[in-house]
């Protein structure tokens, strides 16, 4: 199954309230799947990553379909990676007047879909 990467199309979710380590593991599971089998998998597993990552693979689909005019069934995803965001910091009261810092990890979510040469 060749993939023509010359003609990838992307979506990005910025600022996303999740740690990339958490993403990335999900992420891993369906780099190199195609666009039905990916839907397939997210819906199941047992993450809360699952939910923006399905949005993104969606919407670049979608681009995918009304930018460039391809099929749904023949999209492969070609890239798909996890960079890491801004961290929000909080702070926590703890004993004797102390505060400890909290950190808020954000990602951004970049997926890319490109066609193959031979649908299935």
């Amino acid at each position: 199954m060749a993939v023509d990467t010359s003609a990838q199309v992307k979506a990005v979710a910025r600022y996303i309230r999740m740690s990339p380590h958490k993403v990335r593991r999900v992420l891993d599971q369906i780099r190199g799947l195609s666009y039905r089998e990916a839907l397939i998998i997210l819906e199941f597993m047992p993450y809360r990553s699952c939910q923006p990552i399905l949005k993104v693979l969606r919407s670049a689909v979608a681009n995918a379909e009304h930018n460039q005019g391809f099929s749904p069934a023949s999209l492969v995803i070609s890239e798909a990676y996890a960079d890491q965001g801004p961290t929000l910091r909080r702070f926590r009261p703890r004993a004797q007047g102390r505060a400890y810092q909290i950190r808020k990890p954000t990602c951004h979510i970049t997926i890319a879909v490109a066609p193959t040469a031979d649908p299935d």
